[in-house]
């Protein structure tokens, strides 16, 4: 059986769920046969023991959906037993994530745990508190999951310094509060509580993404003092909000990822009227400093480019 044949049998029966089980595919008239063949014409992608989805979605969906994928493949194919934790937990709360990973994390009491199991998994021996587990739905199934609050405090013990910000920065404008984290951080294990601490510090509450979190933690890595975040500017055609900004020395740092209006599609009248009002603040005497993506791969050209912004202030004030 080739590729076209295999999909053009398994996409009319595939049901809505994006990652499906095999009992739910048996269900649906795709017997084991099938989804083997399937997977060997590269029709079909088996994500784990028990998981599949269809290679032409495997194939369009960026490295984090990838990654949330994962995880709804350990679901599917543990009917969901698992306490998940760090990163996966905060992807199944709707967290913000960076760099997650391909692993499936999950909490367990004691080494050699059946919910470990998995070339796929990593298992983490957390003392969790009743408090400290909570129930979240995810594709209408019920799961256990780490609290937020404990969510970010092991991301700020465990994960890499600028992940956990990225956590952390999405706990709090989701609502939790930085007294709920610095608590759970407190309460909890020993391990790694300095560093856990040091990234509460870091967190800002006003952070709205990846690329704003990304980019304040890269600012003060740099050795640059922290910049005020979602700052509401007056303009003579209304308020503007930016990303950042030196408020004494008058300069605007804003990050232009493509997904800065992911949930807001602007129209081109509100282009323009924001381009306006840009202008207008330039008039004003005030200095833009542009970021994107890929800026943040180069430190050192970041770098370069605020201490020009910021000799160019200088020199316009001396």
């Amino acid at each position: 059986m080739d590729k076209r044949a295999a999909e053009l049998l398994i996409a009319p029966k595939w049901p809505r769920t994006e990652v499906a089980s095999t009992a739910t595919l048996r269900n649906a008239g795709l017997d084991d046969r099938l989804l083997t063949q399937a997977v060997r014409a590269g029709a079909l992608v088996r994500l784990r023991r028990g998981a599949y989805i269809l290679a032409r979605r495997w194939g369009a969906l960026p490295p984090w959906e990838k990654d949330a994928a994962r995880i709804d493949a350990h679901i599917e194919g543990t009917g969901g037993a698992s306490v998940y934790c760090l990163g996966s937990a905060a992807i199944i709360h709707g967290l913000s994530v960076w760099n997650s990973g391909p692993l499936v994390h999950v909490a367990t009491e004691y080494a050699g745990s059946t919910t470990s199991r998995g070339a796929d998994t990593r298992s983490h021996r957390l003392d969790l508190e009743e408090k400290d587990v909570v129930v979240a739905i995810r594709r209408g199934r019920r799961l256990r999951v780490t609290s937020k609050p404990r969510t970010a405090a092991d991301c700020a013990r465990l994960l890499p310094f600028e992940e956990a910000v990225v956590v952390g920065d999405s706990a709090l404008l989701s609502g939790v509060s930085t007294e709920e984290i610095r608590e759970a951080i407190v309460n909890g294990s020993p391990r790694g509580r300095r560093r856990a601490l040091d990234v509460l510090e870091a967190l800002e509450p006003k952070t709205e993404s990846v690329g704003e979190s990304r980019t304040r933690v890269l600012i003060e890595r740099l050795g640059f003092a922290r910049p005020g975040a979602q700052l509401r500017l007056m303009t003579a055609e209304g308020p503007h909000r930016v990303d950042f900004a030196w408020i004494e020395l008058r300069i605007i740092i804003e990050f232009d990822g493509e997904g800065k209006y992911m949930d807001y599609a602007p129209t081109p009248q509100v282009l323009l009227a924001e381009r306006r009002r840009e202008n207008l603040l330039m008039e004003q005497g005030w200095i833009f400093v542009r970021l994107s993506w890929s800026d943040l791969e180069r430190p050192e050209e970041v770098r370069r480019r605020l201490e020009a912004a910021i000799a160019r202030a200088r020199r316009r004030t001396a």
